[in-house]
């Protein structure tokens, strides 16, 4: 039996920007997706067994997008028994936590140990980058790279084809912030889509947000090296602005950042995909993490406390 495990993600800056070459901060979570897979009677194809803390709707809804992910890994690693694959794990699916890719990252470990392929850690990010864009469309590289790797990074796709520029980012300790579900899944591929739509159908009006977003995350990086707190918020909250120009934003999210902000939160915007999904609240100090949480569940909304860096 093959195992392996992929990091849930959040993206502090960065969304929907780095598809374009430009640079994005990703971080793992602590919650992750585990996988077990075992060699059936069969030639090919697999059955899944999907025991991940997630609701029937959020499986149905993405059953076609997760297929995809799965038959194609199965294509790139060669694999030519038809498997058992088994999910679980502490990450709460949800669109804007990294979900699909820690299922690409978990199965290609799986499978690495399984077939005893020896892959590093570049080539099983290679596979679950290719999995990734299979399921999500032109996929930006940002979520397998913090599956596999874990951590804190400063990533930038190769917008020629080539390997992504990932470092790693330290800093000066770990920071409390509260993830909230929207319960609205998103699919990435078809909101990918409508933003490269817009983005070409206006570029006079949307160009300009992205050189915007280019110099925010050189402010995001320079107060992460000082470990600037509060910059790190305000930061936030003007990535979100620029989000909404760019028609990511839903009903259910404003009213989950309005909420945190009104309780205390520093900082707080959509991560990943956007229009529902996951929204990051920047809580530092148990204290605040666990009265902005609260806030949120009073109206209605499920919440996890964990911690970037």
């Amino acid at each position: 039996m093959g195992k392996g495990q992929g990091f849930g993600k959040t993206i502090l800056f960065g969304d929907h920007f780095v598809v374009y070459g430009l640079k994005g901060i990703p971080c793992a979570l602590g919650q992750m997706t585990t996988c077990e897979i075992e060699k059936i009677d069969g030639t090919e194809g697999y059955e899944l067994i999907d025991n991940r803390p997630v609701s029937e709707e959020y499986k149905t809804k993405k059953a076609e997008e997760y297929d995809a992910i799965i038959t194609t890994i199965l294509k790139h690693l060669n694999v030519k028994n038809k498997l058992k694959i088994t999910l679980g794990g502490t990450l709460v699916p949800a669109s804007g936590v990294g979900a699909s890719a820690a299922t690409a990252a978990s199965l290609s470990y799986a499978i690495n140990e399984e077939y005893n392929l020896n892959l590093s850690k570049d080539e099983i990010n290679e596979s679950a980058y290719i999995g990734e864009t299979a399921g999500s469309g032109v996929a930006s590289g940002i979520d397998n790279t913090a599956a596999v790797f874990g951590g804190f990074l400063i990533f930038q796709k190769d917008m020629a084809g080539g390997k992504p520029s990932i470092e790693n980012l330290s800093i000066e300790k770990p920071i409390e912030v509260v993830l909230a579900d929207t319960g609205v899944p998103a699919i990435t591929k078809e909101v990918v889509a409508d933003v490269r739509k817009l983005k070409e159908a206006k570029p006079d009006e949307i160009n300009p947000v992205f050189d915007e977003y280019e110099k925010l995350v050189e402010e995001g990086i320079k107060a992460l090296n000082e470990y600037n707190v509060n910059k790190i918020g305000e930061l936030m909250n003007q990535n979100q602005e620029l989000l909404r120009k760019i028609d990511v934003k839903h009903e259910k999210t404003e009213e989950i950042i309005n909420t945190a902000i009104s309780n205390g939160s520093i900082g707080a915007k959509s991560t990943g995909t956007g229009r529902g999904g996951s929204v990051l609240c920047l809580t530092p100090g148990k204290e605040l993490q666990a009265s902005v949480a609260n806030a949120i569940k009073e109206i209605g909304y499920r919440v996890t406390l964990t911690t970037i860096g």
